[in-house]
């Protein structure tokens, strides 16, 4: 893994830009025929199985995966650009979005001939969707205090019991990769980092409940997964049994330095660009740019680390920066823009950057839970530069 916070530049390549016009015509067409309205944090609140099977149609799923499983062998640049403009254009893009970001390249590097023949084509068609099991109820950000057992049965299969928290989408998804302890922890500081294996869940399995977890707007996307004797066949074992903890590490790096985690809000921030415009206030223009290069600091950062995934480098210490960082810069594009423009946030208001402003001041709470505390990941930044 790379713990170094020192990445060469990246660019866009052609390729990239030339799937970026394709993909923002598209985008274009299906707003102006309604098919979808334009919502922030749209990766976790927008799910449309229908969108997802219409990317997937289009090749813009599993993009970077080998054609034998149902993807594109494009670059992870190419792909970026796509994730990009689907971002930015607040498309329904949740049902599959955590499979196809991490999820899949887990099964692709961990996973076993049958599990990458049976699942990665069918998440490359939006047709198959994951949610993650990490973090626990009574954990906060403590990955390694996770009390989830699975222990073997009589015929080697896995029985799994306890809970997992903060499963976006789980009453729309098909699987969990359930991190577990499969036996006891070791001796010395880091021994609870051992015997811990991640297992495919079927969703759907006997003994599970999914309970829901409600955000300030009454939306539902967070849940809370209980596993009572659920029973996980010997098969869905996901890597090697007792390295989870080495597996979700470079998991992570997927899940933290996406552009997701700055243009949750990039919403607001474009209608404000649109009311910035139509006022030429001063303070208004001189948020806007101030939020602009900020966003633009945080995208050249994102994609250095699209590169080093690119090039087979697994940069978990940049990739929690890029998401300290963007986790920040997100709730400060709703406290800037609510502090100068002259807009009252409501989710039924006249003005679109009423409505955005509300959207995302009710999943703010959120940002600085998904994908690690703000704490948790300032301290993985303090150890790979050893300060700590």
């Amino acid at each position: 893994m790379n713990t170094s916070l020192s990445l060469p530049p990246a660019t866009l390549s052609h390729a990239a830009e030339s799937v970026r016009a394709e993909i923002r015509a598209f985008l274009e067409a299906e707003i102006a025929a309604g098919s979808f309205t334009p919502r922030v944090d749209s990766w976790l609140s927008g799910v449309d199985p229908g969108f997802s099977r219409e990317l997937g149609r289009r090749g813009w799923l599993g993009m970077t995966w080998p054609v034998k499983y149902g993807g594109q062998e494009r670059s992870a640049m190419e792909r970026y650009a796509v994730t990009e403009e689907l971002l930015a254009a607040g498309a329904p893009v949740a049902a599959h979005w955590i499979a196809d970001r991490q999820s899949a390249p887990a099964i692709l590097r961990y996973g076993t001939e049958e599990q990458r023949a049976t699942l990665l084509p069918r998440i490359a068609a939006g047709e198959c969707y994951f949610v993650i099991g990490m973090s626990e109820p009574d954990s906060g950000s403590d990955l390694a205090s996770i009390r989830t057992r699975a222990d073997r049965d009589a015929d080697g299969d896995w029985v799994l019991n306890g809970a997992k928290i903060w499963t976006s989408n789980a009453h729309h998804a098909h699987y969990a990769i359930v991190l577990a302890r499969t036996s006891p922890p070791g001796d010395g500081p880091r021994g609870r980092h051992e015997g811990l294996s991640q297992l495919v869940v079927d969703l759907t399995s006997p003994g599970l409940t999914i309970n829901p977890i409600r955000i300030l707007d009454g939306g539902h996307h967070f849940n809370e997964v209980v596993f009572d004797n659920v029973v996980v066949p010997a098969g869905r074992l996901l890597g090697t049994e007792g390295q989870g903890w080495r597996q979700v590490t470079a998991e992570l790096a997927f899940e933290r330095s996406g552009p997701e985690r700055w243009l949750s809000t990039f919403l607001v921030l474009t209608e404000f660009a649109r009311h910035a415009r139509e006022t030429g206030d001063p303070a208004h223009l001189a948020t806007l740019g101030r939020l602009s290069s900020r966003l633009l600091a945080l995208r050249q950062l994102s994609l250095r680390i699209a590169a080093a995934l690119d090039r087979g480098e697994l940069p978990d210490v940049p990739a929690a920066l890029v998401k300290d960082a963007g986790t920040t810069f997100e709730g400060d594009v709703i406290d800037e823009i609510r502090r100068v423009a002259e807009v009252v946030p409501s989710l039924d208001g006249p003005d679109p950057l009423s409505r955005a402003l509300a959207g995302a001041q009710l999943h703010a709470p959120g940002y600085t839970l998904r994908g690690g505390t703000t704490e948790i990941l300032r301290g993985i930044v303090a150890r790979g530069l050893g300060l700590r």
